[in-house]
């Protein structure tokens, strides 16, 4: 009997780099006695004591859900929660006057919109979104599922650790060649940790400008940067009087997962000061409904901290994660002087290039596989491995192009102090346990 045929589309659909390693150690049938996951953002800290108050009292007498109904709210999300946006940002000392706020299922719907709100139609390789590669994996997801084309200006990884970006003559040759829709930029990087400044900022919206593009700015991150004499980067920091025409063509990417450390929460927001593109947005996410109805409740909690609490929590988290970052950064060069790793700028995330301590042919997903599958090492008499993002998926390449992913991975800091301290020994140790067998 014949077989419903799938579509091409799901026939070509593989893990997502950032899930991979999690996937495969799941099938082990014969599993270590630990394992450290760092392969996904997954944050593991404590969400903010605001919105745990308000998730621990969803019955008190207050709260809309207190008898047990649990209704649809608005398609761009309820007041309250535009308004804890809101409110984060103007702590920080932006301008919300005229900005439109969705609220979304995580910072991943608000991907899926404006792909489809910025980009040519379906299929037609019109108006692609323009990235820097490398780019977080789920905006080449996404536009393979929406059918919205992607190109992308290329960062190289110095043997210093430092990404360069692309010089913007370079960038301006592939917007003439490819018209894009969008540019995207992700200002406290995430694969890399690299941080932009506010003057790249500035360059890259006189292109928009330039070339009629919208500027989407994923701000997933943007109170986690290390360099201290630094000022906060944003796009909301960018106006008329230093870019003229920059307004109405300003979008950025929020989310709860990050910065307020509510991954599981799935929400997020799509901003921007376009009332237009905000229209329209909100209009085809009717098919969506709306967003999760008890996570924007949790996540509103916020509309009514005060600044103070806001900049508070976001200096504890940054000072928290800069020294976990440190820890693992210098750990790796002393345990592997030969490894290339990223500078610790931004954002929870660290590129390792194996390129110089490797042989010939080395694969980077093929290691984490074997790490996710088989591998182990002793750390204190303990028998771990460790799950790490292959960086083959954050790179847009064409088919039969060099992927310079291929010897790199991403570490997210997102464990506990204690197994964050064991990964420069456990990926070493790992590293040479594999090379020695293949």
């Amino acid at each position: 009997m014949n077989k419903p045929v799938l579509s091409a589309h799901f026939e070509s659909r593989k893990p997502s780099a950032v899930r991979l390693a999690q996937m495969k150690y799941e099938e082990r049938q014969v599993k270590p006695e630990a394992v450290i996951n760092v392969g996904i953002g997954n944050v593991s800290l404590p969400a903010n004591p605001a919105m745990q108050k308000r998730m621990f009292e969803l019955n008190a007498p207050d709260s809309p859900f207190n008898k047990g109904v649990i209704r649809y709210t608005t398609t761009a999300g309820t007041d309250e929660c535009q308004a804890a946006f809101r409110n984060i940002l103007e702590c920080e000392g932006f301008d919300t006057s005229k900005l439109h706020i969705q609220v979304t299922d995580g910072g991943s719907a608000g991907m899926e919109l404006l792909l489809i709100g910025t980009c040519g139609p379906a299929g037609s390789g019109e108006k692609p979104l323009l990235m820097i590669d490398p780019a977080y994996t789920n905006y080449i997801s996404f536009a393979q599922r929406t059918g919205r084309n992607t190109v992308t200006v290329k960062r190289h990884l110095d043997e210093n650790g430092k990404f360069t970006l692309p010089e913007f003559d370079k960038i301006e040759e592939v917007i003439k060649e490819n018209k894009p829709g969008a540019l995207l930029v992700i200002p406290y990087d995430n694969p890399t940790g690299q941080l932009y400044d506010h003057e790249h900022m500035v360059e890259l919206a006189k292109l928009c400008v330039k070339y009629n593009m919208w500027m989407v700015s994923d701000e997933a991150y943007r109170e986690l940067y290390y360099e201290a004499d630094k000022p906060l980067v944003s796009i909301w920091g960018l106006s008329d009087e230093e870019v003229p025409g920059i307004e109405g063509r300003r979008i950025s990417i929020e989310t709860a997962s990050k910065v307020w450390n509510a991954c599981g929460l799935r929400i997020g927001a799509l901003i921007t000061d376009s009332p237009e593109f905000n229209n329209r947005s909100v209009a085809e996410y009717t098919a969506n409904l709306c967003a999760n109805a008890i996570g924007q409740y949790i996540f509103a909690a916020l509309a009514q901290e005060s600044k103070h609490e806001i900049l508070g929590w976001c200096a504890n988290i940054r000072s928290y994660y800069k020294e976990q970052i440190m820890m693992v950064y210098n750990g790796l060069k002393e345990q592997e002087p030969g490894l290339i790793v990223s500078s610790p700028d931004a954002s929870i995330y660290t590129v390792v290039d194996v390129r110089n301590v490797v042989k010939p042919g080395f694969v980077a997903q093929d290691f984490v596989l074997y790490c996710a599958g088989e591998g182990a090492v002793d750390i204190n008499g303990v028998e771990t491995t460790l799950l790490v993002a292959p960086m083959n998926g954050f790179y847009d390449i064409e088919a039969g192009a060099e992927n310079p992913g291929s010897t790199q991975f991403r570490i997210s800091f997102v464990e506990t102090p204690d197994k964050l301290a064991q990964i420069p020994e456990l990926f070493v140790k790992l590293l040479r346990q594999y090379e020695a067998q293949r």
